[in-house]
């Protein structure tokens, strides 16, 4: 598959998935919001609100294409977005898991970067 191809396959990927959590809704007070920043591959899933007096923000999944890969940089997620991911035909080698160290990486199934 060509660079282009991959690179275009991937963001929908990523977009699909964040798409789909998205629209799960565990409580109406705080929104989901996904942020695609497709010039830059840049994906992110935000929880935005209140809970009561209490203010709930933070990014649930944050996922970058840097060189032909797919960095996890954030997974709060319990199935864990890399097996979605691998689900949908993405080669573990084309997976980092950026938000562990670099030096534990190579301990795991995915890249190390």
């Amino acid at each position: 598959m060509a660079t282009l191809e991959k690179i275009e396959l991937y963001r929908q990927y990523i977009q699909k998935l964040l798409t789909e959590h998205s629209q799960v809704i565990w409580d109406k007070r705080i929104q989901a919001q996904t942020i695609f920043d497709v010039k830059n591959d840049h994906y992110q899933l935000v929880y935005v609100g209140w809970k009561g007096a209490k203010r709930v923000y933070g990014v649930v999944l944050h996922l970058d294409i840097i060189d032909e890969k797919i960095w996890i940089q954030q997974d709060g997620t319990e199935v864990g977005i890399a097996n979605k991911l691998v689900e949908l035909g993405v080669p573990k080698k084309d997976i980092v898991l950026g938000f562990d160290p670099p030096m534990m990486r190579q301990y795991t199934e995915f890249s190390v970067g």
